[in-house]
C-alpha cells in the first residue's frame, strides 16, 4: 500500500478498513482509517481472524470515544520495525496482552500483572496514535496493543507468539486471552493438584477452558455451575463430574456435599454479588478463590461475607491466567492437538462484515466464542 499523507511529519503507510465503536455501547461500524507505521518495537499484521470476547463488550460499553477493540487477533506478519529480531514477514503469528517487559513483575515472569498493565492493554498507551481518520481526527486504537477488529494491526515484539504453519487462525485466536485466561486460572494461577475439587461458576468461553484445564491437572471432582442448561451440557461434555444450577437455592450446600466438604479451587466467571459470596463459601479451609470479574464497576467497593473464610481462604485477581504466552500458547496449542484441550468446538465463525451481529452474539450469549474471519480482505 502506498503512503497516503504526513502527521507531525510521520508518514503514514496504510489505508485499513476497520471497526469503530462510537462510544456508550453504539454497535461497531466498519469505516477506513490510516494505520500508522510501526515503531521500533512493532510490527504490523494482517488479520485473518479476531475472536470477540466480553472485555471488548464491556469496555465499549464504558468507554465515551470512538475506538477500534479486538485484542484477540491471529494473521500474518507484513512489516517489522527496525529493532524487531523474533519475526520477519510472512510469519504467522497470535496476538495477546501488552506488557512493558521492564517492571519487577514482567522480570519475574508475571508478564500478565506488569505494571502498566491497565495503560498498556485498557488504554491502549502508544508513544503516537496507531490509527486516525483521513482527516487527521485520531480514533483510540492499541487496545491490548493490538485493535485487531481490523484488517491490519499493529502489535509488538513482546505480545505476539508464532504459531505452527498448519493451524487455522480462527483456532489460534481465542489463545490470545479468553482460552488462555480460564486454562491460565487452573494450570498457573491455582497450580491446581491431581485429586483436589475444582468449582467453575459461569460456563462461557472462559469457564469451559478452565474445566478443560481442571481436567487436564486431574482435579476431582470438577463441579460446574451456570443458570443455562445449553451451558451446563457443554461443562458435562468437557469434564465436569457434577452440575449445580446456580440459581439453585441449595448451591452452596450441594456444591460442599459433591466436594466432601468444599472445593480447593473456586473460579467465578460470572461476576456477580451472589457468585461471589456462594464462591468463597464453597471453599474448604485453605481454599482459592478465583476472581475473573467483580460485581459493579471495577472502582465500586465490594462486600466481602467475611467471617472465618476470611482467615482461611485465599482470593486470587485472575487476569489473563498469569501466563508467559511464550511459553503458555504453545502449551495449550500442544493440548489442543492431544484431544486435551477442544476449545475450538465452541467457535462459531462471522464474516468480518458482520461485526455487529457477532457483537450481539456474544452479548446475549448465542455464541459461546464468536469469531471474525477475514477472508479476502488481508492481502
Amino acid at each position: 500500500m502506498m503512503s497516503l499523507r504526513f502527521r507531525n511529519g510521520t508518514t503514514v503507510s496504510r489505508e485499513i478498513q476497520a471497526a469503530v465503536s462510537a462510544g456508550k455501547g453504539a454497535s461497531p461500524i466498519i469505516e477506513s482509517l490510516l494505520l500508522d507505521d510501526p515503531l521500533s518495537d512493532e510490527l504490523v499484521i494482517a488479520v485473518q481472524a479476531a475472536a470477540i470476547c466480553h472485555t471488548d463488550i464491556g469496555i465499549s460499553e464504558w468507554s465515551e470515544t470512538p475506538r477500534v477493540f479486538g485484542h484477540e487477533g491471529a494473521g500474518i506478519v507484513t512489516d517489522i520495525g527496525r529493532d524487531v529480531s523474533r519475526f520477519k514477514i510472512g510469519d504467522r503469528v497470535v496476538a495477546t496482552f501488552g506488557s512493558c517487559g521492564q517492571c519487577r513483575n514482567c522480570n519475574d515472569s508475571h508478564p500478565a500483572y506488569c505494571f502498566d498493565n491497565i495503560a498498556l492493554n485498557i488504554e491502549g498507551q502508544r508513544s503516537r496514535p496507531a490509527l486516525t481518520r483521513p482527516d487527521g481526527n485520531e480514533i483510540g486504537g492499541a487496545f491490548f496493543q493490538q485493535s485487531s477488529f481490523a484488517t491490519h494491526a499493529l502489535v509488538t515484539e513482546r505480545n505476539v507468539v508464532a504459531i505452527p504453519d498448519d493451524m487455522d487462525f480462527a483456532t489460534a485466536a481465542p489463545l490470545g486471552c479468553g482460552i488462555q485466561t480460564g486454562a491460565g486460572a487452573v494450570i498457573n494461577n491455582f497450580a491446581a493438584e491431581a485429586g483436589r475439587p475444582l468449582l467453575v461458576i459461569g460456563c462461557g468461553a472462559v469457564g469451559l477452558a478452565a474445566i478443560m484445564a481442571g481436567e487436564i491437572a486431574g482435579c476431582f471432582p470438577i463441579i460446574a455451575s451456570d443458570i443455562n442448561a445449553d451451558r451446563l451440557d457443554h461443562a458435562k461434555k468437557y469434564g465436569a463430574d457434577v452440575l449445580v444450577r446456580g440459581d439453585d437455592p441449595n448451591f452452596v450446600g450441594k456444591v460442599r456435599e459433591a466436594s466432601s466438604g468444599g472445593v480447593s479451587y473456586a473460579l467465578d466467571a460470572a461476576g456477580t454479588q451472589t457468585t461471589f459470596e456462594s464462591g468463597i463459601a464453597c471453599l474448604h479451609p485453605g481454599g482459592n478463590f478465583g476472581v475473573l470479574t467483580i460485581p459493579g464497576g471495577f472502582e465500586d467497593p465490594v462486600s466481602h461475607p467475611g467471617g472465618l473464610s476470611f482467615m482461611t481462604t485465599t482470593m486470587t485477581g485472575i487476569i489473563e491466567g498469569d501466563s508467559v504466552p511464550d511459553s503458555f500458547i504453545p502449551w495449550m496449542i500442544e493440548q489442543h492437538r492431544a484431544g486435551k484441550l477442544p476449545y475450538d468446538e465452541l467457535i462459531t465463525r462471522y464474516p468480518f462484515e458482520e461485526i455487529a451481529t457477532a457483537f450481539e452474539a456474544q452479548r446475549s450469549g448465542k455464541a459461546i466464542k464468536p469469531v471474525l474471519i477475514f477472508e479476502g480482505l488481508s492481502p
